[in-house]
């Protein structure tokens, strides 16, 4: 009797043991450290690794000894993937003029519709311990009512956004290859699933937006390899690319983009910024960029302060200057000059997220001043040319947060004035045109 009892025994805690050694199961993959974007890496118990029966003919000394033993080896690698999904909805308003200025008495016209205006595809996944990739589809034009045209789209098929492989070196250098979002200030290389604002800023890239832009951009992508790294104690990020820009003939000059910004408080190692942290955290950055290629330059610096403010919630302001200009040089065939005039561009958000209510009211300000040379306005009276293509936005409006950046609702007034020609020569009216959003967001990933 006394032998069957030690069997018993023996065989109870040989079932036993893996299950103690691998925890209850119930816990999800943990994010491997330092990783962005939300891509996952299956981490294994090494003691899975291990048999039961390799455990019997150890023969502790003890149940403790056995229970803290060290695996001989690591479990294996093993590549993952991830899908998510961001889509925007919304119902919208927006007078005829919004966005291209008229004098047409019609231009005041409200034109109303609903529209699918994203609707992306994301993957990514973990494909060795230091490499990653990432893709991301989405819709060239909004399905729905086309509210500048008053067309209707009912199907649209869908394009390749982003498609881009990822290797960490090291912390301090890592690099991205493939088509990716370029900017050289935070806004322009925020995620849109982390938007404050409804929607992305009208001037922070306003040529790299299509293939037939100055720099034949693709919603703000470009194709090139981007080197990225984090010093000081994670506190100072660089990032410098060299990309595919503006190519008419395959001899064009590459462009380069940088970046540095320097965290005072927390770190900030997502590779697409977030417009708004909803409290978690405490950010204040600041950085400066530079983007050129040819005779086309471009610099800016901006500010990012995100931070809990009394009981009731947390602040968050965002502001960027930039000044770009195409240059002055007629004679090069790769010359930006008559297609970037010189202007700066300035730009502020700010808003205070309530988190018992989970409601986030903001404002936001922009300004398009174009101060275009003689040599940039193709012939035009510089000084008809830059009244007429400056141009600011500025409006607010209210977040409603279900579950933060997962799933939210945003109502919106937006409004864009400009100066619009009148009869009398020299004389310019100054027209304002206004657009209602409200938007739904669902995003996972």
């Amino acid at each position: 009797m006394k032998i069957f009892h030690i069997a018993i025994l023996l065989i109870g805690l040989t079932t036993l043991s893996p299950l103690v050694w691998a925890g209850d199961g119930t816990h999800p993959p943990k994010k491997k450290s330092g990783k962005k974007r939300g891509t996952f890496l299956l981490e294994l118990p090494a003691s899975l690794n291990t048999s039961p029966v390799d455990s019997v003919k150890r023969k502790p000394d003890s149940i403790e000894a056995r229970l803290t033993t060290a695996p001989a080896e690591e479990a294996p690698f093993k590549p993952s993937i991830q899908v998510g999904a961001i889509v925007h909805m919304f119902a919208s308003a927006e007078q005829s003029g919004f966005g291209a200025p008229s004098t047409d008495a019609d231009s005041k016209g409200w034109n109303k519709g609903f529209s699918v205006y994203r609707a992306r595809v994301l993957v990514g996944g973990q494909l060795s311990k230091k490499g990653s990739f990432f893709m991301e589809t989405d819709l060239p034009s909004a399905i729905g009512t086309q509210l500048s045209s008053g067309v209707k789209n009912v199907k649209v098929a869908p394009i390749i956004l982003d498609a881009q492989y990822e290797y960490d070196f090291a912390n301090a250098f890592s690099l991205v290859a493939g088509m990716q979002l370029v900017s050289n200030n935070r806004n322009g290389l925020q995620g849109a699933g982390g938007l404050m604002a409804n929607d992305f800023t009208y001037f922070q890239y306003p040529y790299n937006l299509f293939a037939n832009s100055p720099l034949q951009g693709n919603f703000g992508r470009d194709l090139g390899v981007n080197a990225r790294g984090f010093l000081a104690n994670d506190k100072l990020e660089y990032r410098v690319g060299v990309f595919t820009g503006r190519n008419i003939d395959g001899g064009a000059p590459l462009r380069t983009v940088g970046r540095v910004v320097y965290n005072f408080l927390d770190p900030d190692k997502d590779y697409y910024y977030a417009g708004t942290k909803l409290g978690k955290g405490k950010t204040l950055s600041w950085g400066a960029g530079w983007d050129e290629q040819a005779s086309y330059y471009n610099f800016s610096t901006d500010v990012f302060f995100d931070h809990p403010l009394g009981d009731a919630g947390s602040l968050t302001l965002n502001a960027a200057f930039q000044y770009m200009t195409g240059g002055t040089n007629l004679d090069s065939k790769y010359s930006f000059a008559t297609l970037i005039p010189k202007q700066t561009v300035q730009y502020l958000e700010l808003g205070y997220y309530f988190k018992e209510p989970k409601l986030q009211p903001w404002i936001r300000f922009e300004n398009q001043h174009i101060d275009a040379a003689a040599e940039q306005t193709n012939g035009v009276d510089p000084s008809a040319y830059n009244k007429l293509n400056s141009s600011a936005v500025y409006g607010g409006g209210l977040n409603y947060f279900f579950n933060g950046s997962t799933t939210n609702l945003r109502l919106s007034y937006t409004a864009r004035s400009y100066h619009v020609a009148t009869p009398t020569e020299g004389v310019y009216d100054k027209q304002t045109y206004g657009q209602v959003w409200l938007q739904v967001q669902f995003f996972i990933f």
